[in-house]
């Protein structure tokens, strides 16, 4: 390393130290203050001063970082789980280039209550549901996604089970209830060992936990507290002091300087309000209930293969996903391969086959959108509202407009957006990646090679045939036992009587 990057790794190590050892979120800047890397830690001095020491053995994604960091911000928190949140929001809204977790074709993880249940459950999901929810995401680790959910079910004590429960149901009272209930992590509705109203109210104030309103409800808890105790009601006064207590100690740390805190704002979108949003944006009459999104995947004009994907009220049915293998022969060809796409999608669903919807998002820029509306006006329907999203700067181009939309990062319209193209693209990388491995095995089994070990242990695994005179034996044939042998029997000649008189001479 050069002088100046020793010089420029020194004055980052020193600044690293000022910082203190607690949890919150760090932004790493290139020299045109641009934030390059989002993280979080629990200690924001061990965890950024590790990028600066050369002795540093970093993984092979952040070992470039370290090259063109040239300076860096950090956020403090009260817990791990808040710097959690403020890690995903950050991240989701500033798209750094270095946090790729969020840039590949996984299905990220959401922190879903069941707010229309009767009793709401906390779940983490990959697929949430269609309504009735109140959807906390997507985050960049499922691990620590639930290690979060871990630590607030000890202040909130919810249920994070799969079980029906209605209050009109009077068998629960019979129901035993789950180790949670035992050891103080769960109230146990299944059980009847709570009123609804009571159980309600704790998942009231764990959405406005993860809404931000860590303080308020400090602050209502203890009103409660000494409420309850004034009306003697001593069991619930309690519960309301281990509640207080827990979330106590979920934000407790040490802390030195000044006594306010910065509480993160929870990245929260339900499917409705990024709906809502999708309308505005767009300027439409009526909300976007049905929205499907059309991409392209191929490797040099290889086994091009074309997806839709098919969102209503801002979540995936996948139920009407359909995949379809290009039949042109052109090449790399994108244009031509929306177009059959769109023509042999539409054209169904203008037959009233199939849902017709009432946006079709297509991934890529103007060229890609045209080439789509040239296809809507060969046929005898109407087409629905089509747009386009450019990647990188995501500009919306729509075919009312000859400017394109230029929406802020994290306005929840495109959000969805993005979410429906990243779906679209994985959908179809998922298909071409099937059709390219069948393509190589078709390959090697063409010019002879053996076929790979996987094809041929189902082969191996082929009923046996029982061995020459064994057809009676019931175990002869059974998939999956190798078919033995008896084993020869040693011949044993049979021994002569022995002589009386001949014994007795041999043994004088």
């Amino acid at each position: 390393m050069d002088d100046t990057t020793d010089d420029r790794l020194t004055r980052l190590s020193g600044k690293a130290k000022a910082l203190p050892k607690s949890p919150g979120v760090y932004l790493m800047k290139d020299d045109k203050g641009r934030v390059i890397y989002v993280g979080k830690s629990s200690s924001l001095r061990d965890r950024v001063g590790s990028y600066f020491q050369p002795a540093t053995k970093l993984d092979y994604k952040k070992a470039p970082l370290r090259d063109v960091v040239v300076d860096f911000d950090v956020i403090e928190t009260e817990s791990e789980v808040e710097a959690l949140l403020a890690e995903n929001r950050l991240i989701k809204d500033i798209q750094p280039r270095f946090n790729a977790r969020l840039l590949d074709d996984k299905t990220f993880p959401y922190l879903m209550v069941t707010t229309g249940d009767e009793y709401p459950g906390v779940y983490v999901t990959r697929e949430p549901r269609t309504s009735g929810v109140k959807l906390y995401g997507p985050f960049t680790s499922v691990s620590q996604l639930k290690d979060a959910v871990v630590h607030l079910q000890k202040a909130f004590r919810f249920r994070t089970c799969h079980l029906e429960i209605l209050e009109a149901d009077e068998k629960k009272r019979f129901f035993r209830p789950c180790l949670l209930y035992a050891i103080r992590q769960c109230t146990a509705p299944c059980a009847d060992k709570i009123p609804r109203e009571s159980y309600n109210d704790d998942i009231k104030r764990l959405v406005r936990f993860l809404d931000g309103e860590r303080k308020t409800i400090l602050r209502d808890l203890e009103k409660e507290m000494q409420q309850a105790s004034a009306e003697m009601r001593f069991e619930r006064a309690a519960r309301i002091r281990d509640e207080l207590k827990a979330l106590q100690s979920l934000g407790a740390r040490a802390r030195k300087g000044e006594q306010e805190y910065w509480q993160p704002e929870a990245f929260v979108t339900s499917p409705k309000e990024g709906v809502a949003a999708l309308q505005e944006a767009l300027g439409m009459a009526e909300p976007p209930r049905i929205v499907e999104g059309i991409d392209i995947a191929h490797l040099q004009g290889g086994e091009m293969v074309g997806s839709k994907v098919c969102f209503i009220d801002g979540v995936p049915f996948k139920d009407s996903y359909r995949r379809y293998k290009i039949k042109h022969e052109q090449g790399n060809n994108d244009y031509l391969s929306i177009q059959e796409v769109v023509s042999r999608r539409y054209r169904e669903a203008g037959q009233n086959n199939e849902l017709y919807p009432d946006v079709i998002l297509i991934d890529g820029g103007l060229g890609q959108l045209h080439a789509a509306m040239e296809v809507f006006k060969t046929m005898d329907v109407k087409p629905p509202m089509v747009i386009s999203l450019a990647k990188k700067e995501e500009l919306v181009f729509t075919q009312a407009r000859s400017e394109p939309i230029r929406l802020a990062r994290n306005h929840l319209g495109l959000k969805m957006l993005q979410y429906i193209r990243d779906e679209a693209h994985r959908f179809a990388q998922h298909y071409h990646h099937i059709l390219r491995r069948k393509s190589q095995i078709d390959e090697q089994i063409s010019q002879g090679r053996r076929p790979p070990k996987r094809a041929a242990g189902m082969q191996r695994r082929r009923k046996p045939t029982a061995a020459p005179g064994d057809e009676g034996n019931p175990h002869s044939t059974l998939p999956g036992l190798p078919i033995l042998q008896p084993a020869p029997q040693p011949t044993i000649d049979p021994i002569a009587p022995l002589d009386v008189e001949d014994a007795t001479a041999s043994d004088t």
